[in-house]
């Protein structure tokens, strides 16, 4: 028996992915970050003495090839931290086909955290966070037109839904999972000055400009909730519940409360991602 907790991060070539993997990095946790770009994730995994993986979250191909490495190299996860995302033009569809926004924000982290659900189920349990946003106010899901094909594809409406999902999911992961242990919570770090916005022109600008030093944080206080809530671990308290920061039950979009949506949303996932 070992007291070695094992900790994956994605999303963590930079930001607050990687303030968190620097801060949770130590001699007791095997720490697996993942990046889309090899140079940033191989620099924060020489700081860290984490396994550096990579994948790009527009192909799920990419997805699924992540998971079997990552059950190739652990055979239980005490943490998952669902960090990689962003903000994308919806106007450019990944290569699978989907609007980014919901692909890269939303079907991505579904897709890993189901295939990984037997490790994370492993050591009786673990805990499952999810980077939403405040954004999740400007969302709405449809369940009929999740990638905005007959909507008005508006950018931050798009962002704002994928935000909407992360709480969706993790409710939905809280209503499913308990039985194996599986704690998930959301949680928005913040309005942190990071690069999240580089694929969007207009988030983009405000991020690349002065600008950005208004009412912003920095990474490394915008880090500081995923850290509180990765050392907290699987608590029961924390099942389905959605951060503001450190605050529990943060402003919500009406529909991250409505059930027939959030078990819509899954059934729907797990179709568009080959698991239903």
């Amino acid at each position: 028996m070992t007291n070695q907790r094992t900790i994956v991060i994605t999303g963590a070539s930079d930001g607050i992915g990687a303030v968190a993997a620097r801060e949770l990095a130590g001699p007791g946790v095997d720490l697996l970050i993942v990046g889309r770009s090899a140079e940033k994730t191989k620099a924060v995994a020489g700081e860290t003495g984490a396994t550096a993986l990579l994948a790009d979250y527009a192909k799920l191909d990419d997805v699924r090839r992540l998971a079997d490495e990552i059950r190739e190299r652990v055979g239980s996860i005490d943490v998952l931290l669902n960090n990689a995302g962003g903000t994308f033009d919806p106007k450019q569809r990944t290569p699978d086909g989907h609007e980014p926004n919901f692909q890269i924000n939303h079907l991505g982290g579904f897709l890993l955290t189901n295939l990984l659900r037997d490790r994370l189920a492993a050591d009786g349990g673990a805990l499952v966070v999810n980077t939403s946003s405040i954004g999740n106010l400007a969302g709405k899901v449809d369940l009929d037109d999740l990638d905005f094909e007959r909507r008005r594809a508006a950018q931050m409406r798009c962002y704002g839904t994928s935000k909407l999902e992360n709480i969706l999911f993790t409710r939905g992961i809280a209503d499913r999972w308990a039985d194996d242990g599986i704690v998930s919570a959301a949680v928005h770090p913040g309005p942190v000055a990071t690069s999240f916005g580089r694929d969007s022109f207009f988030v983009g600008l405000w991020y690349r400009t002065p600008l950005k030093k208004i009412g912003l944080i920095t990474p490394e206080k915008g880090a500081e909730p995923l850290i509180a809530l990765a050392n907290r671990g699987a608590d029961s308290a924390l099942n389905g519940v959605y951060f503001n920061r450190h605050k529990a039950n943060g402003p919500q979009n009406r529909q991250a409360h409505d059930q027939k949506l959030v078990d819509g949303l899954w059934d729907r996932s797990e179709r568009l991602v080959g698991l239903g």
